[in-house]
């Protein structure tokens, strides 16, 4: 069956699919979650090398709960995403205090222009600096919502917590980023 033919077919039920023998259904998933998961390991961790591992880790442990899976209970992406959180967890809690990481990327073909490049590093890591500043469930919020892309239904699922509480952690958090990087507007190329 081509991949085009699963373009409809909900993740879980994809899994299930994969549990049952389908290899086809599981590149589908893999194709549909790992780009996902991948963005927020690299967010938390800043090292596409280990930000890899983490996602290779938790496909594995995907595949390895495909046969015990009981729909309903959960989303595959909620489960997944709690999987990658706790692996970067125990990955930055295992790194040293003076491990330096290298911030300087190789160039890409057609990348952007060197002064374009900088300033989006340049905001990039303000944000990131003033995302680290907000308590943390203001940060997962938005963090969810405005990088992962997620819900605020499954935001609320993955947090625990009802939508009404997601929309003012959001609300709250996004306030907050105002303030902090309100008076380095100019600094970081913004005009209004």
């Amino acid at each position: 069956m081509p991949f085009d033919a699963y373009n409809d077919v909900p993740d879980e039920a994809l899994l299930a699919l994969f549990a049952n023998g389908d290899r086809v259904a599981a590149k589908v998933l893999t194709l549909r979650m790992t780009p996902r998961v991948f963005r927020q390991a690299y967010r938390v961790l800043s090292d596409r090398a280990e930000a890899e591992d983490v996602v290779q880790d938790a496909m594995l442990r995907l595949w390895k709960t495909a046969p015990d899976w009981r729909q309903g209970e959960a989303k595959v992406t909620t489960w997944l995403y709690q999987v990658v959180a706790n692996l970067c967890t125990d990955r930055l809690r295992r790194r040293k205090p003076n491990d330096a990481l290298d911030d300087v990327s190789e160039p890409e073909d057609g990348a952007a222009s060197v002064e374009t490049s900088i300033q989006n590093r340049s905001r990039s890591a303000a944000l990131g600096a003033a995302l680290k500043q907000l308590p943390e469930r203001q940060k997962t919020a938005v963090t969810l919502r405005h990088i992962d892309e997620y819900s605020n239904p499954e935001i609320a699922e993955i947090m625990g917590v009802g939508v009404e509480a997601v929309e003012s952690l959001i609300a709250r958090g996004k306030r907050a980023l105002k303030g902090l990087l309100a008076n380095r507007k100019e600094e970081l190329g913004y005009d209004d």
